[in-house]
């Protein structure tokens, strides 16, 4: 062979393993948004649940305006998807999403919401 025919063929051969490690890295990139995705939807619900009780009179089982005493129901604690923790104050409550899959070195998904009577915030940490 001549040397024009194996430079072409280191060539190629560089192009294919930076084609390869791009796609690596791009679908690595997809599974963390997707999972953060269902993680953010997750939370949503659990948040809602919050609003809900804030907003249910207390003889039926609600907060009467307040989010005292609310916790995050036993089921939606830990799902396929990751788990949520609360901090449950009069007025607020923060419930912090941690999921499953890591980010970078030891980073999980992280997301926060922040739960007021009106309103739920969505902070993403990680």
């Amino acid at each position: 062979m001549g040397q024009q025919q194996l430079l072409l063929i280191v060539l190629g051969v560089i192009i294919v393993g930076i084609a390869i490690l791009l796609g690596i890295a791009i679908f690595r990139q997809s599974s963390i948004d997707q999972k953060r995705d269902l993680l953010i939807n997750e939370g949503l619900t659990v948040a809602n649940n919050a609003r809900e009780y804030f907003h249910k009179p207390t003889p039926y089982g609600g907060g009467g305006y307040s989010f005292t005493g609310w916790v995050i129901p036993s089921q939606m604690v830990t799902s396929a998807n990751g788990s949520y923790t609360a901090t449950v104050n009069p007025t607020s409550v923060e419930i912090i999403g941690i999921g499953n899959e890591l980010v970078s070195g030891t980073d999980l998904v992280e997301v926060q919401f922040i739960v007021t009577s009106g309103a739920v915030e969505t902070i993403i940490i990680h």
